[in-house]
C-alpha cells in the first residue's frame, strides 16, 4: 500500500470547505459537511470550522474564489490548523495551487476516504484494493501534484516536474495499476472458488450506508463478534458466518458500507468485496432511521445496488435505531395512543414503499429482533423450497 505521509495525524486540527453551486444546494452542502466532519473524526482529525462559498461553478484554479481562499488562509494561520479538507474532488493542480496559497496540507473527500480505507484494511485483498484505488486517484493528478506527491512514499512523483519525468511517473503508476489488477484477479478467482465451496446454502448479506448498525446486527443474529464501532467504515473486509435458525442453515455476510460521493475507482477496486452483494440470494438493507437524512442514505444505497445489478433480489429493509428515532421525534408528554398512531403511519408508509418488506428494530435495545429473525427465516425457507424442493425434510 502507498505510504501516505500526507495522511491525517491524530487530533490534527482541520478546516472543511464546501461549495454551493448549480448542482448542489445550500442544504445539501451543510449536510455533506456534517458527514465530512464525521469522516475527518474517523481519520483522527478535530474540525475547527466549516467554510461555505456560493458560486455558479468551481474556480478552475483554486476551486473557491480568491477572497474566500484568503479568508480560509487567514483562519488556518490564526488557529494553527494543519489540514484543509474539501468536500468535492480536486484536481492535482487545484491541490497544488491551494497549498501554495494557504501553506498547509490540502486533501479532498476522496483522498480522506482512501486514507480511512488504508487504515482499516486488514487482509491482503483489502490492502491491494485500497492501493489500486490510491494509484487510480493519483494517475489523473500527476501533472499538478508534484509538491503534493513529495509526501507519498514509493518513489512516485519525487523528481522534477519535467515532461519526461511526468511520463516516467505515469508509466510507473500504470504498471503498478496493472500489477495490482492482476493480483486482485488471482484473489478474485480464489474468492469465487471459496464461494462455490459454500455449497447449496442460501446466502444472505447485509448492505447499507456506513455506520447504520450492520455489524451490530450481524453480531446479534450470528452470535459472532464482528468488529463494530461508532465510526465510518468500521467494516472493510467481508465477514461471513454460517447461521442456523430452527434447523435451517444459511450464510450471513457483513459488507462494507456505502456513502455519498463514493469515488468510482473505489467501487471498481472493491469489486471482489462487492461480489458478496452481487451473489447474495437475499439482501438485508439496514437503515439508520434516527439519522436526519436517512431517506437520502436509503436512496444512495438503492442507487448503488442498481449499479451492481442487485436491486431485483429479495430485499428486506431493516429500519434500525428505532429507540433513538422515538427519542428524537416524540415529545415526552405525548400520549401513548397518539405516539402509536404516528408509528403505525411510519410503518404503513414504508411497508407500502417496500412491498411489505420492512421491519423496525433497535439493535442496541434488542427490540423486535425476534420478529426480524422470523422474517429472515421465512425468506430463507421460501428460497430453499423453490431451489431445493427435494431437500425439504433436511432443511425444515
Amino acid at each position: 500500500m502507498i505510504e501516505n505521509k500526507n495522511k491525517i495525524r491524530e487530533a490534527e486540527k482541520a478546516v472543511l470547505v464546501g461549495l454551493i453551486h448549480n448542482d448542489q444546494t445550500e442544504a445539501q452542502v451543510v449536510e455533506y459537511l456534517d458527514e465530512l466532519k464525521f469522516l475527518a473524526a474517523t481519520a483522527g482529525a478535530i474540525t475547527l470550522k466549516n467554510f461555505i462559498q456560493k458560486r455558479e461553478q468551481p474556480d478552475s484554479r483554486t476551486f473557491v474564489g480568491k477572497g474566500k481562499l484568503a479568508e480560509i488562509g487567514e483562519y488556518v494561520k490564526e488557529k494553527e490548523a494543519g489540514i484543509v479538507i474539501f468536500d468535492d474532488e480536486l484536481s492535482g493542480a487545484q491541490i497544488n495551487n491551494i497549498e501554495k496559497e494557504i501553506g498547509v496540507k490540502v486533501i479532498d473527500r476522496s483522498d480522506l476516504i482512501l486514507d480511512i480505507f488504508a487504515a482499516r484494511a486488514q487482509t491482503a485483498q483489502a490492502k491491494a484494493q485500497v492501493e489500486l484505488a490510491q494509484y487510480q486517484y493519483i494517475l489523473p493528478r500527476l501533472r499538478g501534484m508534484w509538491k503534493h506527491l513529495e509526501r507519498l512514499g514509493g518513489g512516485i512523483g519525487t523528481r522534477g516536474p519535467g515532461e519526461t519525468e511526468i511520463e516516467t511517473d505515469r508509466r510507473i503508476v500504470r504498471d503498478k495499476i496493472t500489477l495490482l489488477r492482476k493480483r486482485l484477479a488471482t484473489i478474485d478467482k480464489q474468492a469465487v472458488t471459496q464461494r462455490k465451496n459454500r455449497g447449496e446454502f442460501i446466502r444472505v448479506a447485509f448492505v447499507g450506508y456506513t455506520n447504520v448498525g450492520k455489524s451490530t446486527l450481524m453480531n446479534l443474529l450470528s452470535k459472532r463478534n464482528v468488529f463494530a464501532e461508532n465510526k465510518l467504515f468500521a467494516t472493510l473486509d467481508t465477514t461471513t458466518s454460517k447461521v442456523v435458525y430452527e434447523n435451517t442453515p444459511f450464510l450471513l455476510s457483513d459488507t462494507v458500507g456505502f456513502i455519498r460521493k463514493l469515488p468510482h475507482h473505489l467501487v471498481e477496486s472493491f469489486k471482489s468485496t462487492l461480489d458478496e452483494v452481487r451473489e447474495a440470494d437475499i439482501l438485508l438493507h439496514v437503515v439508520d432511521i434516527s439519522h436526519p437524512a436517512y431517506e437520502d442514505q436509503l436512496a444512495v444505497v438503492n442507487t448503488t445496488l442498481q449499479e451492481l445489478d442487485s436491486f431485483n433480489k429479495p430485499i428486506l429493509t431493516i429500519f434500525n435505531k428505532m429507540d433513538l428515532y422515538e427519542q428524537q421525534t416524540f415529545d415526552q408528554w405525548l400520549d401513548a395512543g397518539t405516539k402509536e398512531e404516528l408509528l403505525q403511519d411510519l410503518r404503513d408508509r414504508w411497508n407500502l414503499e417496500t412491498n411489505n418488506n420492512a421491519v423496525f428494530v433497535s439493535a442496541l435495545a434488542k427490540k423486535n429482533l425476534d420478529v426480524l429473525r422470523h422474517i429472515i427465516l421465512e425468506k430463507v425457507k421460501e428460497l430453499y423450497r423453490i431451489r431445493y424442493p427435494y431437500k425439504t425434510n433436511f432443511f425444515y
